[in-house]
């Protein structure tokens, strides 16, 4: 398993993805998830994967010559020279169908699914920034105002904060803030997701970035987050009144009366009925 997030800002992108995976409890290794393609000054694109690794370094390996004839003018797009990253999307997608394609049938033979996502952002000069999410059938869908981040393999664990946290106003240091965070709650929580970790932050309209950092267990900043984090929450927790169940003095009494419901019936004896 694995855990990838990256957020759509107004202010640039982050990408963030751990590097564990496991082929059992016993065959643990480090395979990073993350690539980033840069010509700058003219484009800059990161790709984040989970799934199968051999599916994902397959499609990574051939992303980089894969090609798509323009229906319009009948020229080649790949994602070196594609005017848009919808078009670099779509070559992606025909990198992920013809991996399917190639391995498909032998994968469903072995009893192996075809399991591959990814995650793919960046923006190309002339137009804005763009983040999709890719999945297995090549089809993919892209980050709006209302879902401005996505997150790929073990993401219901950092879900949480990222929903409180991020909007496209979110400026780009708090959301990396915030995605690492979303990462030490899943690192806290699942242990098929492990350091070390890579992060890119882009901003926009830079089509180029030098803030990419691979951290371990060592990084000074992390170790604080994930200090700070736990921390905070206990005291925030702490804060918070026990619920009273003696009828004591209280502004906010747990056991009241619902205007729409009856509280749960108990069964007494074996002969009565649950309605």
């Amino acid at each position: 398993m694995t855990y990838c997030v990256a957020i759509k800002l107004n202010a640039g992108l982050v990408f963030l993805s751990d590097s564990r995976t496991n082929a059992g409890l016993d065959q643990i290794s480090t395979f990073r998830k993350m690539i980033v393609y840069e010509k700058p000054g003219d484009r800059f694109m990161c790709l984040l994967s989970a799934g199968n690794l051999s599916i994902s370094q397959s499609i990574r390996e051939i992303l980089q010559t894969e090609q798509l004839k323009d229906s319009d003018s009948g020229d080649l797009i790949n994602i070196w020279n594609a005017k848009s990253m919808f078009d670099a999307a779509r070559v992606l997608g025909s990198a992920v169908r013809h991996i399917h394609q190639r391995d498909g049938e032998a994968l469903k033979r072995s009893g192996v699914d075809f399991n591959v996502s990814m995650i793919f952002g960046g923006q190309i000069q002339g137009e804005g920034m763009r983040l999709f999410q890719v999945y297995s059938a090549g089809n993919f869908i892209e980050a709006t105002p209302e879902t401005p981040f996505f997150q790929i393999g073990e993401s219901k664990y950092g879900k949480p904060v990222l929903d409180r946290v991020i909007t496209p106003l979110t400026p780009l240091d708090e959301a990396a803030k915030c995605a690492l965070v979303s990462m030490d709650s899943t690192l806290k929580s699942n242990l098929s997701v492990g350091l070390p970790l890579d992060m890119a932050v882009y901003e926009a309209n830079s089509l180029s970035s030098d803030k990419i950092v691979c951290i371990d267990e060592q990084n000074p900043y992390f170790q604080m987050v994930r200090t700070r984090w736990g921390e905070k929450l206990r005291e925030v927790f702490d804060s918070i009144e026990h619920p009273a169940w003696d009828g004591s003095a209280t502004e906010v009494p747990l056991l009241r009366p619902s205007r729409r419901n009856q509280p749960l019936k108990k069964i007494q004896n074996a002969t009565e009925k649950l309605i």
